[in-house]
């Protein structure tokens, strides 16, 4: 609604979109910013804009029922919780160690292929061994998702932000990394420490869970280490096809760019084969599949209406608007000041273009010389994207990905936001001390 009432006082307008010879890509012509006829978004175009916004998430959110279907029929075998007993139980008195660990593990997928909606499939388990071990949701969702983050932010072999954006600012690919290896290695420890201090409160009392009216509902799903089924051949054989299927996944990601609809077969025929196994047959399968996917329909059907929100900025044809506005504004800051300026810019951006190789290929034409005029270096203009592209990734509504998992973890965006916000601000904090140490030292090569 916010938005379309926008459409009514912003003047519309459209940059030209050119093909970028050296790669084929589609970007804005920089230059070719003009206004045109208004294109208000009346009543009954916002009402359409839902079920568009869904058709246009649509790939997501029938992802969120295969996954959340599939995972059910395989945890109904029980193979999930005997396996997490057995992993919780070898942790008992090392919870400390698995925050960390899982962190570590899924920030190197974040930042070498950009691992974001690949998370989704991670956070049931994530969630079953948190709480297994005394935690929440919020726990076993961050250490999975804020790991693959801090990876992604930093971005140091990211292909999708950091790839595209040099690519456009033609820098060498990949250059620069030695500052963003740092940068991954800063937001890690703060990550860390921050949800290893909330996962504490939690394990010491758990009423100050932010979630613990869902930890109520949830607690007889919740693993008992003291009568944790044992382990049998059966179990042992679903969970190594789980293994080959993540492993298979993985190698499809990495090696065949592979994207939601191969990540969800692949799930989906997991959740077949553990079925088959486990002797649940045909019908009782697919009434897991069912019930899988009921649980997390209200999260799913949350995806479309965010995307809802672009659809209505991209017809009343303001996002641009806002663009040009933003970099304008930009050029008249203070030459000291005005590369915190571009950051703050494409933070704001990113409300309106969460999709990282979309804001790369929309701002960066416009960024890059804008940049050259400023005196800031090309690559610190790319950090700036990174960070303004990346963070906010983890709390804005508009992120798919962020409404994806959180729907899988059964998490209010309220409760979410109540978590990550004190986090979000230091991530953003860190991300300016390095953007003007960046600033500071001319962060090349050009």
């Amino acid at each position: 609604i916010i938005m379309s009432i926008l459409t009514y006082v912003l003047p519309a307008g459209e940059y030209d979109r050119v093909e970028d010879p050296a790669t084929g890509r589609t970007v804005v012509d920089p230059d070719s910013f003009h206004y045109v006829e208004p294109s208000p978004v009346k009543l009954f175009d916002l009402l359409q804009a839902v079920p568009r916004g869904m058709g246009a998430a649509s790939e997501i959110i029938f992802f969120i029922f295969i996954v959340g279907g599939a995972f059910q029929i395989i945890t109904a075998t029980g193979a999930v919780e005997a396996g997490i007993g057995r992993i919780a139980k070898r942790l008992y008195g090392k919870e400390n160690l698995m925050i960390p660990i899982f962190m570590v593990i899924f920030a190197f997928g974040g930042a070498t292929f950009g691992m974001s909606e690949e998370t989704i499939v991670f956070v049931p388990i994530g969630i079953a061994l948190a709480r297994a071990l005394g935690f929440d949701a919020i726990t076993g969702t961050a250490m999975i998702t804020l790991g693959a983050a801090c990876g992604f932010n930093s971005g140091f072999m990211n292909p999708f932000t950091v790839g595209v954006a040099q690519g456009i600012a033609e820098l060498p690919m990949f250059s620069g990394i030695q500052m963003r290896l740092i940068v991954f290695v800063v937001l890690l420890i703060i990550s860390i420490i921050y949800i290893s201090r909330y996962a504490g409160k939690v394990k010491n009392d758990p009423k100050s869970s932010i979630v613990y009216d869902l930890e109520q509902r949830e607690k007889d799903n919740k693993i008992d280490l003291d009568n944790v089924i044992e382990m049998t051949t059966k179990h042992s054989i679903i969970l190594l096809a789980v293994l080959i299927g993540f492993a298979i996944i993985i190698y499809g990601v990495f090696k065949l760019d592979w994207y939601i609809l191969e990540i969800g077969s692949t799930f989906l025929a997991m959740g077949i084969v553990s079925g088959l196994i486990g002797g649940l047959g045909a019908s009782k399968s697919a009434e897991q599949f069912v019930v899988g996917a009921q649980s997390i329909a209200f999260g799913a059907l949350v995806v479309g209406i965010a995307r809802g929100i672009l659809v209505v900025m991209t017809d009343g044809l303001i996002i641009d608007t806002i663009v040009y506005s933003l970099a304008q504004a930009i050029q008249m800051l203070p030459k000291a000041i005005s590369v915190i300026g571009m950051y703050i810019v494409q933070v704001i951006i990113n409300f309106f273009i969460p999709s990282g190789s979309g804001q790369a290929s929309a701002t960066m034409p416009i960024m890059v010389p804008l940049a050259d005029i400023l005196g800031i270096t090309r690559q610190t203009a790319v950090m700036a994207f990174q960070f303004g592209d990346g963070f906010t990734n983890s709390i804005i509504p508009t992120s798919a990905s962020l409404m994806a998992y959180l729907s899988m973890g059964k998490i209010p965006y309220e409760k979410w936001f109540k978590f990550i916000g004190p986090l979000m601000l230091i991530w953003i904090g860190t991300g300016t001390v390095f953007l003007i140490i960046a600033n500071a030292i001319s962060y090349g090569p050009f």
